[in-house]
Protein backbone atom coordinates (compact mmCIF):
# COMPACT_ATOMS: atom_id res chain seq x y z
CA UNK A 1 0.00 0.00 0.00
CA UNK A 2 1.36 3.38 -1.00
CA UNK A 3 -0.01 6.61 0.39
CA UNK A 4 -1.80 9.07 -1.77
CA UNK A 5 -1.50 12.81 -1.14
CA UNK A 6 -5.15 12.98 -0.09
CA UNK A 7 -4.53 10.28 2.57
CA UNK A 8 -2.24 12.71 4.37
CA UNK A 9 -4.76 15.55 4.75
CA UNK A 10 -5.55 14.95 8.43
CA UNK A 11 -3.01 12.66 10.01
CA UNK A 12 -3.82 11.57 13.58
CA UNK A 13 -0.90 10.60 15.84
CA UNK A 14 -1.96 8.70 18.96
CA UNK A 15 -0.97 9.58 22.50
CA UNK A 16 -2.31 7.81 25.56
CA UNK A 17 -1.78 10.91 27.75
CA UNK A 18 -5.42 11.91 27.22
CA UNK A 19 -7.17 8.56 27.53
CA UNK A 20 -9.22 9.37 30.62
CA UNK A 21 -12.12 6.90 30.75
CA UNK A 22 -11.67 5.76 27.15
CA UNK A 23 -9.45 3.16 25.52
CA UNK A 24 -7.08 4.16 22.74
CA UNK A 25 -9.16 2.04 20.36
CA UNK A 26 -12.29 4.06 21.22
CA UNK A 27 -10.47 7.36 20.74
CA UNK A 28 -9.04 6.32 17.37
CA UNK A 29 -12.49 5.20 16.22
CA UNK A 30 -13.93 8.59 17.18
CA UNK A 31 -11.19 10.32 15.16
CA UNK A 32 -11.92 8.05 12.18
CA UNK A 33 -15.64 8.85 12.43
CA UNK A 34 -14.71 12.54 12.35
CA UNK A 35 -12.76 12.07 9.13
CA UNK A 36 -9.12 11.41 10.08
CA UNK A 37 -7.41 10.24 6.87
CA UNK A 38 -4.26 8.61 8.30
CA UNK A 39 -3.34 7.07 11.68
CA UNK A 40 0.07 6.67 13.29
CA UNK A 41 0.37 4.58 16.45
CA UNK A 42 2.92 6.25 18.70
CA UNK A 43 3.86 4.39 21.87
CA UNK A 44 6.76 5.28 24.10
CA UNK A 45 5.81 3.38 27.27
CA UNK A 46 4.39 -0.04 26.27
CA UNK A 47 6.51 -3.19 26.06
CA UNK A 48 6.71 -4.87 22.66
CA UNK A 49 4.10 -7.56 23.37
CA UNK A 50 1.47 -5.02 24.50
CA UNK A 51 2.41 -2.65 21.65
CA UNK A 52 2.03 -5.46 19.09
CA UNK A 53 -1.37 -6.55 20.44
CA UNK A 54 -2.64 -2.96 20.43
CA UNK A 55 -1.24 -2.32 16.95
CA UNK A 56 -3.00 -5.36 15.46
CA UNK A 57 -6.32 -4.29 16.98
CA UNK A 58 -6.07 -0.68 15.77
CA UNK A 59 -4.89 -1.71 12.30
CA UNK A 60 -8.08 -3.79 11.91
CA UNK A 61 -10.10 -0.73 12.89
CA UNK A 62 -8.27 1.46 10.34
CA UNK A 63 -8.86 -1.13 7.62
CA UNK A 64 -12.59 -1.00 8.37
CA UNK A 65 -12.45 2.75 7.66
CA UNK A 66 -10.04 2.27 4.72
CA UNK A 67 -7.43 4.56 6.31
CA UNK A 68 -3.64 3.87 6.19
CA UNK A 69 -2.16 2.73 9.50
CA UNK A 70 1.52 3.09 10.35
CA UNK A 71 3.79 2.57 13.33
CA UNK A 72 6.02 5.24 14.85
CA UNK A 73 9.72 4.27 15.09
CA UNK A 74 9.36 0.54 15.77
CA UNK A 75 10.32 -1.00 12.42
CA UNK A 76 10.37 -4.54 13.83
CA UNK A 77 6.76 -4.36 15.05
CA UNK A 78 5.66 -2.79 11.75
CA UNK A 79 7.28 -5.70 9.89
CA UNK A 80 5.96 -8.37 12.24
CA UNK A 81 2.33 -7.26 12.04
CA UNK A 82 2.40 -6.20 8.38
CA UNK A 83 1.49 -2.57 9.10
CA UNK A 84 0.95 -0.26 6.13
CA UNK A 85 4.24 1.42 6.98
CA UNK A 86 6.40 3.21 9.52
CA UNK A 87 7.46 6.74 10.42
CA UNK A 88 11.02 7.40 11.58
CA UNK A 89 12.72 10.48 12.99
CA UNK A 90 16.20 11.78 12.25
CA UNK A 91 17.62 9.96 15.29
CA UNK A 92 15.92 6.64 14.46
CA UNK A 93 16.86 4.05 11.85
CA UNK A 94 18.12 5.51 8.57
CA UNK A 95 15.42 5.63 5.87
CA UNK A 96 17.29 3.47 3.36
CA UNK A 97 17.67 0.69 5.96
CA UNK A 98 13.98 0.90 6.85
CA UNK A 99 13.05 0.56 3.19
CA UNK A 100 15.25 -2.54 2.89
CA UNK A 101 13.55 -4.19 5.89
CA UNK A 102 9.95 -3.28 5.01
CA UNK A 103 10.12 -3.58 1.22
CA UNK A 104 9.03 -1.28 -1.58
CA UNK A 105 5.29 -1.58 -1.06
CA UNK A 106 5.17 -0.07 2.44
CA UNK A 107 4.68 3.58 3.39
CA UNK A 108 7.82 5.25 4.75
CA UNK A 109 7.53 8.61 6.46
CA UNK A 110 10.55 10.56 7.67
CA UNK A 111 10.79 13.61 9.96
CA UNK A 112 12.76 16.56 8.57
CA UNK A 113 13.64 20.01 9.88
CA UNK A 114 15.86 21.27 7.07
CA UNK A 115 15.92 21.28 3.27
CA UNK A 116 19.03 19.07 3.35
CA UNK A 117 17.35 16.45 5.56
CA UNK A 118 14.25 16.55 3.33
CA UNK A 119 16.17 15.99 0.09
CA UNK A 120 18.20 13.15 1.64
CA UNK A 121 15.05 11.45 2.97
CA UNK A 122 13.46 11.57 -0.48
CA UNK A 123 16.61 10.14 -2.09
CA UNK A 124 16.61 7.30 0.43
CA UNK A 125 13.06 6.24 -0.32
CA UNK A 126 10.73 8.29 1.88
CA UNK A 127 7.13 8.47 0.64
CA UNK A 128 6.29 11.60 2.62
CA UNK A 129 7.90 14.01 5.10
CA UNK A 130 6.71 15.17 8.51
CA UNK A 131 8.09 18.69 8.97
CA UNK A 132 8.05 20.57 12.25
CA UNK A 133 7.51 21.74 14.82
CA UNK A 134 5.81 24.45 12.76
CA UNK A 135 4.32 25.96 15.91
CA UNK A 136 5.47 25.60 19.50
CA UNK A 137 4.32 22.27 20.92
CA UNK A 138 4.13 20.63 24.32
CA UNK A 139 3.77 17.11 22.87
CA UNK A 140 7.42 16.67 21.92
CA UNK A 141 9.92 18.30 24.23
CA UNK A 142 12.81 17.76 21.80
CA UNK A 143 11.08 19.25 18.73
CA UNK A 144 12.92 22.19 17.18
CA UNK A 145 10.79 24.91 15.65
CA UNK A 146 10.72 25.16 11.85
CA UNK A 147 9.90 28.56 10.34
CA UNK A 148 7.21 29.05 7.71
CA UNK A 149 9.98 30.03 5.25
CA UNK A 150 11.80 26.73 5.86
CA UNK A 151 8.53 24.79 5.51
CA UNK A 152 7.89 26.45 2.13
CA UNK A 153 11.48 25.81 1.02
CA UNK A 154 11.18 22.11 1.92
CA UNK A 155 7.89 21.79 0.00
CA UNK A 156 9.58 23.33 -3.07
CA UNK A 157 12.73 21.18 -2.75
CA UNK A 158 11.05 17.77 -2.81
CA UNK A 159 8.49 16.05 -5.02
CA UNK A 160 7.01 13.88 -2.23
CA UNK A 161 4.12 15.12 -0.03
CA UNK A 162 4.91 17.22 3.05
CA UNK A 163 2.86 17.16 6.25
CA UNK A 164 3.21 19.94 8.84
CA UNK A 165 3.43 18.81 12.46
CA UNK A 166 3.87 20.45 15.84
CA UNK A 167 1.42 22.67 17.68
CA UNK A 168 -1.08 22.70 14.79
CA UNK A 169 -4.75 23.16 15.68
CA UNK A 170 -7.92 24.82 14.51
CA UNK A 171 -6.71 28.19 15.88
CA UNK A 172 -3.65 28.35 13.59
CA UNK A 173 -3.93 25.84 10.72
CA UNK A 174 -4.97 28.56 8.24
CA UNK A 175 -1.61 30.28 8.84
CA UNK A 176 -0.12 27.39 6.83
CA UNK A 177 -2.14 28.32 3.72
CA UNK A 178 0.04 28.62 0.61
CA UNK A 179 2.99 26.81 2.18
CA UNK A 180 2.79 23.83 -0.17
CA UNK A 181 1.86 21.21 2.44
CA UNK A 182 -0.68 18.51 1.61
CA UNK A 183 -1.89 18.07 5.18
CA UNK A 184 -1.23 18.30 8.91
CA UNK A 185 -0.30 15.76 11.57
CA UNK A 186 -1.83 16.37 14.99
CA UNK A 187 -1.88 14.82 18.42
CA UNK A 188 -3.56 16.98 21.07
CA UNK A 189 -5.76 18.90 18.60
CA UNK A 190 -7.67 15.62 18.22
CA UNK A 191 -6.98 13.43 21.22
CA UNK A 192 -7.12 16.08 23.95
CA UNK A 193 -10.59 17.20 22.76
CA UNK A 194 -13.70 16.46 24.79
CA UNK A 195 -15.56 15.58 21.60
CA UNK A 196 -12.98 13.92 19.37
CA UNK A 197 -15.32 13.29 16.43
CA UNK A 198 -16.51 16.89 16.07
CA UNK A 199 -13.02 18.31 16.74
CA UNK A 200 -11.64 16.08 13.97
CA UNK A 201 -14.39 17.09 11.52
CA UNK A 202 -13.85 20.81 12.22
CA UNK A 203 -10.08 20.52 11.88
CA UNK A 204 -10.43 18.57 8.64
CA UNK A 205 -12.61 21.28 7.07
CA UNK A 206 -10.09 23.98 8.03
CA UNK A 207 -7.17 21.90 6.73
CA UNK A 208 -8.94 21.43 3.39
CA UNK A 209 -9.12 25.25 3.17
CA UNK A 210 -5.44 25.64 4.09
CA UNK A 211 -4.10 23.16 1.52
CA UNK A 212 -6.30 24.44 -1.31
CA UNK A 213 -4.74 27.94 -1.21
Amino acid sequence: MKCDKKDLLLYAVTDRSWLGEQTLYEQVEEALKGGATFVQLREKELDDAAFLAEAIEIQELCRKYKVPFIINDNVEIARKMNADGVHVGQSDMEAGNVRTILGEDKILGVSAQTVEQAILAEQRGADYLGVGAVFHTGSKADADDVSLETLKAICKAVSIPVVAIGGVGKHNVLKLSGSGICGIAVISAIFASEDITSATAELKALTEQAVSK
